[in-house]
This record gives structure tokens, sequence and C-alpha cells, in this order.
């Protein structure tokens, strides 16, 4: 017999709930300029569940989705395309930095996600 639907969400919930706590340094700092609507005003959620995925970040107003893809995305290629495209079927557009473009240049990142926020 399969869990009931409940159980997986809430499984789900309470892993983004550790992910926040234990975020990497490139998370934690692109954080910094998203959080309290600093990024055009608009309320962006870290580790956010769509589905059974759990964003990095997410602007549901903006139907905006940023994902942050360190040494662990490197082999990870084919499951990244398959949750891009489950995200995307949910009406939200994908962007990706690898964490070393937030460390090295986070101005060129704001400026590229401000770009696609204009876009949307």
């Amino acid at each position: 017999m399969s869990q009931p639907r409940t159980n997986n969400h809430q499984r789900t919930i309470n892993r983004a709930r550790t992910l926040r706590q234990d975020a990497p340094f490139p998370e934690r700092l692109l954080w910094s300029k998203l959080r309290n609507h600093r990024m055009n005003g608009l309320r962006w959620r870290r580790q956010h569940p769509i589905g059974s995925y759990i964003t990095d970040f997410c602007c549901v107003t903006a139907k905006l989705v940023i994902e942050l893809d360190g040494r662990s995305h490197e082999t990870r290629e084919i499951y990244d395309k398959k949750r891009t495209a489950y995200i995307e079927s949910q009406g939200f557009r994908v962007i990706r930095f690898g964490d070393d473009e937030i460390v090295r240049d986070i101005e060129n990142v704001l400026h590229r996600i401000a770009s696609e926020l204009e876009v949307r």
C-alpha cells in the first residue's frame, strides 16, 4: 500500500527546512541579496517546494525559479533536466547559476536575475 500524499508532502516540507538550515555559502550569499524584498520589491522564498521538488529560490509572483549548481550537479544532468521540465510545466521559468558565479561575480548574477524579471 502506498503512503498517503500528505506524508510525502510533509517529508518535502521537512527536507526544505533542513536545507535552509544547512545552506552552502553561495546560497547564503544570494539569499542575502534577495531576502526582504530587495530584488525589485518582490518576495522570494528559499528552498520552496514545487511538487516533490525543492527549488533553491522561488518568486511565486514572477513565476521565476533560481537554481544554484554546485559540484553535486556535475553528475546529475539527466535528473536536473527532468526536474527543470517539471517545474516549467507548472508555469515557472528556471534560470541556473553555478556556485562559482555567485561567489565570483554576484553583481552580474543580480543583473541577470533583474533582466529575467523584466521579461516576466
